[in-house]
């Protein structure tokens, strides 16, 4: 399978993350059937051909924004509190209140 099929089975997932939700990379890793492939996300968001990805709703395992500020991680911050999601004084979302949990296989859909 080529890098680019990869991706677009990545943003798949990606594109089904609710408004006001977060998913990490490692379980959009695992929805698009490449389990323990987390950094494979990373790299796939990177480089995010268009603005109906809503790469802005994937966080790293701890509920926290993996990009440092000057990379947008302040972007990243405001978009996901403008939808609601709410963050701890140390920066960190409440994987249990926030995180997605979607009801089928989102490639099945």
């Amino acid at each position: 399978m080529s890098e680019q099929s990869k991706w677009e089975r990545i943003y798949s997932v990606v594109k089904q993350i609710p408004s006001g939700q977060v998913a990490t990379y490692g379980q959009i890793a695992t929805l698009a059937g490449y389990y323990r492939q987390a950094r494979q996300v990373g790299y796939a968001l990177h480089a995010v051909p268009s603005d109906d990805i809503p790469w802005h709703r994937v966080i790293n395992a701890q509920g926290k924004i993996s990009l440092n500020l000057e990379m947008g991680g302040a972007v990243q911050r405001k978009m996901l509190e403008s939808e609601g999601v709410i963050f701890s004084s140390a920066g960190i979302i409440s994987l249990r209140e926030f995180r997605w949990e979607p009801a089928i296989d989102p490639l099945e859909s």
